[in-house]
C-alpha cells in the first residue's frame, strides 16, 4: 500500500490509474486517509527528526520561505460535510485554496535546517502574504531522546525581504533568536528620512545570508513529486499529508 501511495505522489496520476502491482487504489487511498486522520505521518516524521537530532545532524540555522502551488480544477469543490473530527481539526480556511496572481492555488510555507531538510510545512491560501503570519517556527517541536522539553528555538533564522518587518524582528528578538534578513528599500528610505530618530540599521551578514539557497533547493526537491508541483487534493489535510510523506523521504535519503 505504501508503494501505491508513493507512486501517486511521484507521478501525480489519478488514484484509479494505480498499477495492479501496487494493490487496489481504494485500499491505498484509505490507508492515506486513515493515517492522516490519526496523525501517523506526523509521528513518523517526528521520529525521523528526533533520530537525526540525537546524533547532532539537525543544524539549527533555519531558513524560511514560501512558494505558491497552482491548484488543478479538481482540487476545488470539497464537500462541507462528511469529514472526520480529526480531519476537521487539520482543516484550514477555504481548504487552503485562494486566488493569487497566477490563479487558484495554495501557498506552502517552509522552514528548513542548514542542510535543507524540512522541519515545518504549514499551508495557507495562495493569496496570503509571507509576513501576514509569523515565520513557520511556532510549530517546530523536536523531542529529545533523553527526558526534557522539546527543542523549538533555533540559533538563527534566515529569510528574504518579505519577512523583513519590525514585528517579525521584534518577535524573534524576544525569543533571543538571531535574524538574518535584508531590509526593504522602503524601510531604508523611511529610516533615512527620520534621521537620527530612525535608529541604527539592523545587523545583516551578507555572507551568512548566502546559505538561504538551501530552502530554494528544498522546494525544487519537493516539487519533483508531481502531486506536489500541482495540487490535486480537495482537502488541505490530505495535501499536507502528501507534503509530510515527501518530507519523510527527504529526511531518509
Amino acid at each position: 500500500m505504501l508503494n501505491g501511495i508513493l507512486w501517486t505522489l511521484r507521478t501525480g496520476a489519478p488514484w484509479r490509474d494505480l498499477p495492479e502491482r501496487d494493490g487496489l487504489w481504494k485500499t491505498a487511498h484509505e490507508r492515506l486517509r486513515l493515517w492522516t486522520a490519526d496523525g501517523t505521518w506526523d509521528k513518523i516524521l517526528a521520529e525521523v527528526i528526533v533520530r537525526d537530532d540525537a546524533v547532532g545532524e539537525v543544524e539549527w540555522v533555519i531558513s524560511v520561505d514560501s512558494s505558491v502551488v497552482r491548484a488543478h480544477q479538481h482540487a476545488a469543490g470539497a464537500r462541507k460535510g462528511g469529514r472526520t473530527a480529526t480531519v476537521d481539526a487539520l482543516a484550514v480556511e477555504g481548504e487552503g485554496l485562494g486566488r493569487s496572481r497566477g490563479g487558484l492555488g495554495t501557498k506552502i510555507h517552509l522552514a528548513v535546517d542548514r542542510r535543507g531538510r524540512p522541519l515545518r510545512v504549514p499551508l495557507t491560501p495562495g493569496q496570503a502574504g509571507d509576513n501576514s503570519r509569523p515565520p513557520p517556527l511556532d510549530g517546530i517541536r523536536v523531542a529529545r531522546v533523553r527526558p526534557g522539553r522539546p527543542r523549538s528555538r533555533p540559533e538563527m533564522v534566515i529569510a528574504d525581504k518579505a519577512y523583513s518587518h519590525p514585528s517579525t524582528r521584534q518577535a524573534l528578538r524576544d525569543r533571543k533568536i538571531r535574524f538574518g534578513s535584508p531590509e526593504r528599500d522602503d524601510q531604508i528610505a523611511r529610516r533615512a528620512a527620520r534621521g537620527s530618530r530612525g535608529g541604527r540599521p539592523p545587523a545583516f551578514d551578507a555572507e551568512l545570508y548566502k546559505q538561504r539557497n538551501v530552502i530554494e533547493r528544498c522546494f525544487n526537491r519537493l516539487k519533483q513529486f508531481r502531486d506536489l508541483a500541482t495540487r490535486y487534493a480537495k482537502r488541505a489535510a490530505y495535501d499536507h499529508a502528501e507534503l509530510t510523506i515527501a518530507t519523510i523521504i527527504l529526511w531518509l535519503r
